[in-house]
């Protein structure tokens, strides 16, 4: 069953575009499952490689800072690398890069 729920969750991350991001609660939401955002959580620790699970942050902006992905790279160093701005305090600038959601 989580399977089957992982998978729906990876295929919309698998959506979000390079240098747009997207909540927890967001992902869930589109899922038709707003109060599932901690289970989006769990399935972006255990994501596959092709899922940009990078591009899932906190609602404000906020990071993991111990998520490692490929087990090199910080969440943030590899949003950087696709050209998303932060604040002076370490968060996404939400308003120039939160993804729009799928085109239906």
């Amino acid at each position: 069953m989580m399977g089957l729920i992982f998978d729906n969750i990876y295929e919309v991350v698998r959506q979000i575009p390079v240098g747009e991001v997207a909540s927890y609660g967001q992902i869930a939401t589109i899922l038709e499952a707003p109060r599932s955002a901690r289970v989006v959580g769990w399935a972006m620790q255990q994501a596959p490689d092709d899922v940009p699970a990078h591009r899932v942050l906190k609602k404000d902006g906020s990071l993991n800072e111990h998520l490692v992905f490929n087990h090199l790279y910080s969440q943030k160093e590899l949003l950087k690398e696709e050209g998303v701005q932060f604040e002076e305090n370490g968060r996404v600038k939400m308003k120039e890069h939160s993804w729009m959601g799928p085109l239906v």
